[in-house]
């Protein structure tokens, strides 16, 4: 068959079960219609170290797909690609490669020029960048440059704008509830309050769909700050409702409660993308509220039991809807690129698949709506009109 064309392929940020399934989809549907396929490796890092020289070796930069090797990881989670947090349009003076070090010497350097004669150089005509927000949108300025991009979503946190879903979601909410499940048991052993923290930088979908689906009895989100003592008395009320003396509370990395400016980070450095680590809310809470049990139950302080699910929700093998979503969004991509069609996010809306502009990666934010989801004085979802929601109940707009 003669070649059509070439399009690359990468995965940036973190990992999460789902990227290998999208990758096998676009790959085999991509060869099987006649083009070559390349992975880049370590997101936006590998193409940004490239060299320009067929001479060097830059198996640690792309690699050439095929069926075969898609095959053998596109059941496993992760991304056989790697991943990374680069940012060519903000590259500290520290970390520009070697190559380009005479031309680009300032504290902060912006590498699109060499990434897209990169691109070129390989031959590739279409990009396919799997992240979330902050990879993607640096998608969004290749595509300014006149590259041709479409896009693919995702996160755990489900935060991309644009879409209901983003590959890895359901599979966090999956394992959350499971772990939970898991420590409940130890929790009511003990007759102990369980304080689990959960990712979500800005936004709180991965403790409010677990919570919602009954794994935790109140849950905290950085869409609203909470105040600590109506968490624990609420808390309270709810271990001593319970015949097994235990309550349970989700709280999003991203939380933070009244008198709290900032969110709680693991260390002060920053990524490419301005980000800290975030960490450690889940710990001062628990804390917190063991010291304020006492006033909500007849002077006798309750124990606390802490837990950061951390990286177990995003490791192992995607669930189902992380193996069948990463294959459609797959496909779809192959559906636009095959019609000339660039500068799209596929996307999940309404219960169907479709795809959005993609600088609506860059236009909006996602954040979970309180007024319709959130109940801000019980600190849990609201449980009412069910009608016509969306199959994960809330969406961000």
């Amino acid at each position: 068959m003669k070649k059509k064309g070439t399009i690359a392929i990468l995965t940036g940020g973190g990992d999460v079960p789902g990227l290998n399934p999208a990758i096998r989809a676009v790959t085999i549907r991509a060869l099987r219609e006649g083009y070559e396929v390349i992975g880049l490796r370590r997101g936006w890092a590998g193409i940004t170290e490239m060299v320009r020289d067929k001479k060097y070796d830059n198996s640690n930069n792309f690699i050439h797909l095929s069926e075969e090797v898609v095959n053998r990881a596109g059941r496993t989670g992760g991304t056989f690609l790697h991943s990374s947090r680069t940012r060519p349009s903000h590259m500290p003076k520290s970390a520009v490669p070697d190559q380009y070090r005479d031309t680009y010497a300032a504290e902060v350097n912006d590498l699109t020029p060499e990434i897209i004669k990169n691109l070129e150089w390989l031959g590739v005509e279409y990009l396919i960048p799997i992240g979330g927000d902050d990879t993607l949108s640096y998608g969004v300025r290749l595509y300014s440059e006149g590259f041709k991009v479409v896009a693919i979503p995702k996160t755990m946190d489900n935060d991309v704008p644009g879409t209901d879903y983003c590959i890895g979601f359901s599979t966090c909410v999956s394992r959350t509830i499971h772990l939970v499940n898991t420590l409940r048991t130890s929790a009511g052993s003990h007759e102990r309050i369980l304080v689990i923290e959960v990712f979500g930088r800005y936004a709180g979908f991965t403790a409010m769909l677990p919570t919602m689906a009954g794994a935790a009895h109140r849950c905290v989100i950085p869409e609203h700050k909470f105040n600590i003592d109506r968490l624990t008395e609420l808390l309270v009320q709810d271990r001593n409702h319970n015949p097994s003396k235990y309550s349970i509370c989700l709280i999003s990395e991203g939380a933070t409660f009244d008198g709290v400016e900032n969110m709680s980070l693991l260390d002060s450095e920053l990524d490419m993308f301005g980000h800290a680590k975030l960490g450690g809310i889940g710990l001062t809470v628990g804390n917190l509220i063991k010291e304020r049990t006492a006033k909500y139950n007849n002077g006798q302080r309750i124990n606390v039991i802490n837990q950061n699910l951390g990286y177990l929700v995003r490791g192992g093998d995607p669930d189902a809807l992380d193996s069948i979503v990463p294959m459609a969004f797959g496909n779809l991509a192959l559906d636009l690129i095959l019609k000339g069609i660039h500068g799209r996010l596929v996307i999940l809306k309404n219960g169907r698949y479709d795809n959005a502009p993609l600088d609506v990666v860059t236009a909006t934010k996602k954040f979970v709506d309180i007024d319709k989801h959130y109940n801000i004085d019980r600190l849990r979802p609201k449980y009412n009109a069910f009608d016509f929601k969306p199959l994960l109940i809330m969406t961000g707009d």
